[in-house]
């Protein structure tokens, strides 16, 4: 197989397409989570516990140059004028926005599920229902309910291999 087509019958999968569609929703999605965490989630914490800045948090390694004039606790002056510095700050400052955003996601899926889970139950009991003999059904619907259980069916007795059956 040329490399073009076994490209095009990659490209062709779903799983391809629904990767790429999650990563645009993940991307946009992240944006989100990080207004939500530096707008809303950081200044409550800031407003509770007072005002928490780790970003000026650093050890210097290095000597200050001669004719620096800016403050000797700014982390962004100092590393514009070239001072080495380890800046722990920065890092936790991220620890905190990427659980704080964990959190969210968690509580989001949570939701998620939970939503999933009692439109299941519904499905299940208006599946129920209509099976009862004084709940008239349309003869087209069951049809294709036949159809799609008799491909589940050949599905799941599908080679191993791939192989097409005849």
């Amino acid at each position: 197989m040329s490399l073009g087509k076994e490209f095009k019958k990659f490209i062709a999968r779903g799983n391809v397409i629904d990767l790429a569609v999650g990563v645009v929703i993940g991307a946009a999605f992240g944006k989100i989570t990080t207004s939500l965490a530096e707008g809303i989630i950081m200044p409550l914490i800031g407003w509770l516990f007072g005002d928490i800045d780790f970003s000026n948090k650093f050890i210097r390694l290095s000597e200050i140059p001669e004719g620096y004039e800016g403050s000797l606790s700014n982390y962004a002056e100092l590393k514009e004028a070239g001072v080495q510095m380890i800046g722990y700050g920065d890092l936790i400052t991220q620890v905190i926005n990427f659980l704080l955003i964990a959190f969210a996601v968690f509580m989001l899926v949570r939701a998620a599920n939970r939503a999933m889970d009692e439109m299941q139950e519904l499905a299940g009991q208006t599946e129920d229902s209509s099976k009862s003999p004084d709940v008239p059904t349309d003869p087209q619907l069951d049809v294709l309910k036949k159809i799609l259980a008799e491909l589940k069916k050949e599905e799941g007795n599908a080679p191993a291999d791939g192989a097409q059956r005849a």
